[in-house]
């Protein structure tokens, strides 16, 4: 008897796909298929839409699942729920309508607190959620007012959760301000994150304990720098300094390029209390007017910042790079160095650009060598096929109470691009260096910065969107990251550009940490990983010690259980790192809305950057605020909303106003406790009038 050959995949593929198609098998996600006969119960993550609906992921289903309005019970967004599912009708099924269900049993609570407001209504006082995503309000007993009074901001614990039909009760745990004014407002972002404010007194306790000076023997076993020039590029403002860079020629036009990291693997390892802090935050969080670190400030700006004429620990990347950008050799090493200057972006930007300075010469000829192998850096990125997205950032500066008076658009200096690209070099090093160890070594455990490549759905969508504004993205045989900065191209210096940077990063996968390596397809490396902050990253951290591990030799037990424990390193700090994001868009927020209080009345030039059947959200020119202008404000015409062109349209007149549109628009209501501003339009757009396209 022959054995049969073994099947020819593609067919296989085929036939699954046929027979999910006609709907005899079931598919659910990453590849795997399944019998027809659904389950009746699911259990999976709620997400609750403002509008009372709710979406539960599952891994039994390549969709979500949708929970109409009315059938959410007492579920709230981020909870854990057991679902049940609606019967599907044949119809329902050859349409691939999505399931729908009901909510029938809440597993796990997302929150236990929140933050809001408090009101009272005759004699009986209730918080309204700061969280739109939280429907109702919550019911609060005179005596467990803590003092609050009405209008006040206030933490709030949920003792009850009530029935389907009845408010939740609780007991306020801390009274944060009055409800507006601004300081209260950023205390507010901080709680409705759980973001820890302050340190145990046992980890301050534990960071001054750690010594401040090094000891002979330390310098003795670590390559000592301190002779050669090196120095640091940071923001006017910054107080930890975790990065040194220098640059010495060699023969044959070969450089010497090297990038000095803060070691604090040196001072706090994994079985410390410090350890346990850094990791529970995961990084430290900055707000425009503050940080909340992940490190006490003993350790991130003092022991471990590499402050200029004072001698630091740090790890080093040695690159040997070629006139062209190619990395010919590199090594890397614990070391001791000392910083000859702490410069500043703009600094560096006026030196490069010809401004005279008190600098030594060799310190200057330096950084005028870096400023071309910088370009020389990002041109072969680019050719490579890196993407180089242009986001905009908007710094404030606050008078002496605090008040934001002034929005500046931050601008990408190529001081700012120098220290980019060393920093992304000497990550990929790193990478690399673990990645491509020999193969008769074991599988190194590590964490990699991972980037997947974009969903093709919201690819062809991100096509359609920018062909309407006159702009091309080619997805011959898929989208290369070549093609994506193709458009960038296009777009930069145009009116759309933020907007078109905007819906093209949110088309994108988003970057995390993981324990497997599958490239970073923005960066267009095949090797990445986050290296070069562990003052303010925790992974970062972690990769020191890998590497000094296994420069050593590491026993098989060890890798083990790193390959048990990276997993849900790499998984908290990618979920530590969007509470972040999301933390500091809050704060930014509410930085932007005080600022507007005081140009009620006033008005500005924007692009319209979304649209709504509700109405269209706006972005004003240079000082990057976003507001709504609302339906209802638009007195001319009934709007309705044009989903396939991104836009509303006047059923009477045919006006339209589209994404990417300029508008002149007048602020007219700005609300600090929703973190709202509202625009009416002073004058519309040639673009709405004519219904014209952008075009580069």
């Amino acid at each position: 008897m022959s054995l049969k050959e073994p099947p020819d995949v593609e067919s296989l593929r085929a036939a699954l796909k046929e027979l999910g198609d006609a709907n005899m098998i079931r598919k659910a996600k990453r590849g795997k298929f399944g019998h027809l006969e659904l389950q009746q119960t699911i259990q999976g993550t709620i997400e609750v839409t403002r509008q009372g609906m709710g979406f539960v992921t599952s891994e039994a289903f390549e969709e979500d699942i949708l929970i109409p309005l009315g059938f959410l019970g007492t579920a709230l967004n981020g909870d854990t729920v057991e679902v049940s599912l609606f019967a599907q009708n044949r119809t329902a099924k050859e349409h691939g309508k999505r399931r729908e269900g009901e909510v029938v049993r809440v597993l796990a609570r997302a929150k236990e607190t929140l933050v809001g407001t408090v009101e009272q209504r005759r004699k009986t006082y209730s918080v309204v959620p700061d969280d739109r995503k939280f429907p109702v309000d919550v019911a609060i007993d005179a005596e467990d007012l803590l003092n609050a009074q009405p209008g006040d901001k206030v933490v709030v614990q949920i003792r009850s959760w009530g029935g389907t039909r009845l408010s939740p009760e609780g007991v306020i745990v801390e009274v944060l301000g009055r409800a507006g004014e601004v300081q209260t407002e950023l205390l507010s972002v901080a709680r409705e994150f759980k973001l820890p404010m302050n340190f145990p007194s046992e980890i301050l306790e534990a960071a001054e304990r750690i010594p401040t000076t090094i000891s002979a023997g330390e310098i003795k076993r670590r390559l000592d720098f301190r002779q050669e020039i090196c120095f640091t590029i940071d923001p006017d403002d910054a107080k930890d300094f975790d990065d040194a860079v220098s640059l010495d020629p060699l023969p044959g036009g070969l450089s010497r390029l090297g990038v000095h990291i803060a070691d604090v693997s040196a001072y706090v390892n994994e079985s410390m209390e410090l350890d346990q802090e850094a990791y529970r935050r995961g990084t430290s969080v900055y707000f425009p007017n503050m940080v909340i670190p992940m490190l006490p400030e003993q350790l991130s700006n003092i022991v471990c910042s590499l402050r200029p004429h004072e001698d630091r620990l740090a790890f080093s990347v040695f690159m040997t790079v070629t006139p062209k950008g190619e990395i010919k050799d590199y090594e890397i090493r614990e070391s001791v160095i000392r910083s000859a200057r702490r410069f500043t972006y703009e600094e560096v930007e006026a030196i490069l650009h010809g401004q005279p300075s008190d600098d030594p010469a060799p310190v200057l000829e330096r950084l005028r060598a870096m400023h071309e192998l910088s370009a020389v850096l990002t041109r072969r990125r680019m050719k490579e096929g890196s993407i180089d997205f242009e986001s905009s950032e908007a710094k404030f500066r606050f008078d002496r109470h605090g008040k934001p008076v002034e929005i500046i658009k931050k601008v990408r200096l190529d001081s700012h691009r120098l220290v980019e690209e060393f920093m992304l070099l000497a990550n990929k090093v790193v990478a690399m260096h673990i990645g491509l160890a020999r193969k008769e070594d074991h599988i190194k455990p590590f964490i990699y910065r991972v980037h997947d490549s974009p969903d093709p759905d919201r690819i062809r969508e991100l096509a359609a969107f920018v062909e309407r504004l006159g702009f091309k993205l080619t997805l011959d045989g898929g989208v290369s990251s070549k093609a994506m900065q193709r458009l960038l191209d296009q777009v930069r210096g145009s009116e759309v550009e933020n907007v078109i940077n905007e819906v093209a990063l949110r088309s994108m996968a988003k970057a995390v940490y993981s324990e497997r390596n599958i490239g970073h397809y923005g960066l267009a490396f095949d090797y990445y990983a986050h290296f070069t902050s562990p003052i303010r990253r925790y992974p970062d951290l972690v990769v020191h010690r890998l590497l000094k591990e296994y420069r050593g030799g590491m026993e098989r037990g060890r890798r083990e259980h790193l390959l048990q424990q990276l997993p849900d390193i790499a998984r908290h700090s990618s979920v530590r790192e969007r509470v972040a994001m999301e933390a500091e868009r809050a704060a930014v927020k509410v930085m932007q809305v005080e600022y507007m209080k005081r140009h009620l009345g006033d008005e500005f030039e924007g692009v319209i950057s979304g649209a709504t059947r509700f109405g269209m959200f706006v972005e004003i020119n240079d000082l990057l605020v976003e507001g709504m202008i609302h339906v209802r404000d638009l007195q001319d015409d009934y709007y309705v909303y044009d989903e396939k062109n991104y836009a509303l349209m006047g059923r009477r007149t045919g006006k339209r106003y589209r994404l990417g549109d300029s508008v002149r628009l007048k602020v007219v209501r700005v609300n600090a406790e929703e973190r709202e501003i509202d625009f009416t339009i002073v004058e519309e757009s040639t673009q709405a009038r004519s219904g014209k396209r952008h075009r580069n």
